[in-house]
């Protein structure tokens, strides 16, 4: 048996196993993340992170899903890899720089008494241009387009923080069945790399309501590049102002974000639930 030892930290519920691979090897991380993501028989998550050096930035995050596919980014992810690098003492400052597939963000560290309180992340510009999402969709833009899914026409609005998102507004996100909706946003032909699905109700002006369904994961309880996709996406249709924080409300909790031309600021918590180790059976041995 192979031990590995593991962080558990989520994000407003949005929950990951975390590697430090700064002191241990990991690979296979596919494999692994689809066998300790399951909540019954193992770890439960969303997925696996591995924090690990970097020579560009202060550290880098590679993030599986729940079906072992790797994502591009994650906004509750990161935000737990920037505690855990000023916390564990890798990076102790008050701006971090963290590698991800979808290139160097930035880092704002609130902390107190050498604990992280709340973390700020620079998510860059978001992606409008249809073909750089991916959706296949003519225009310079797609906002407020219809598509029918399931029978059912919706009014989206296609943006990407790194990964593809498709915002859809309804009257009450609390009733939707999304384990039968979410799957025919995911895997419609119209995104060729797949979507990640917000469900979103306007609440007020600087407030959202939302829900989501992520590719390769399902329904979480939170979603960091979703909520900046929702708030950039009620920006553009004129339903929350450019340059405020716009609340918006997750089954996990709250995200505060802020959005102008030039770049998305997310603020939330990161928090550590527990440690451990893992013992992994030969046929996924690192």
């Amino acid at each position: 048996m192979t031990k590995l030892s593991f962080t558990k930290m989520h994000g407003c519920g949005n929950d990951y196993i975390y590697f430090d691979c700064f002191r241990q090897p990991v690979q296979h991380p596919e494999q692994l993340s689809i066998l300790l993501s399951d909540r019954h028989k193992s770890i439960g998550g969303d997925g696996i992170v591995l924090i690990c050096p970097s020579d560009v930035a202060d550290g880098k995050m590679r993030m599986f899903n729940i079906d072992g596919s790797e994502g591009k980014m994650c906004g509750n992810a990161i935000r737990c890899v920037g505690k855990y690098l000023y916390e564990q003492g890798y990076a102790v400052k008050d701006t971090l720089s963290i590698e991800t597939l979808s290139g160097i963000k930035t880092l704002y560290i609130t902390a107190d008494q050498g604990k992280v309180a709340s973390v700020t992340v620079d998510m860059g510009k978001a992606v409008t241009q249809p073909s750089q999402i991916p959706v296949l969709l003519e225009g310079d833009t797609v906002i407020s387009r219809p598509l029918t899914v399931g029978g059912t026409e919706y009014q989206i609005t296609c943006v990407s923080m790194g990964n593809p998102h498709c915002v859809v507004y309804v009257p009450e996100p609390a009733s939707l069945p999304l384990s039968e909706i979410g799957p025919l946003f995911e895997r419609h032909p119209l995104f060729p790399e797949q979507v990640n699905t917000e469900f979103i109700r306007v609440i007020d002006r600087h407030t959202l309501e939302m829900r989501v369904w992520e590719r390769g994961s399902g329904e979480t309880m939170a979603c960091g590049t979703g909520a900046c996709a929702a708030v950039t996406a009620s920006v553009l249709n004129g339903f929350c102002p450019e340059g405020e924080d716009v609340t918006v409300r997750l089954r996990g909790g709250e995200l505060v974000i802020q959005y102008t031309p030039q770049r998305v600021l997310m603020t939330g918590n990161a928090q550590i639930a527990f440690t451990g180790v893992v013992e992994l059976p030969e046929e996924t041995e690192t």
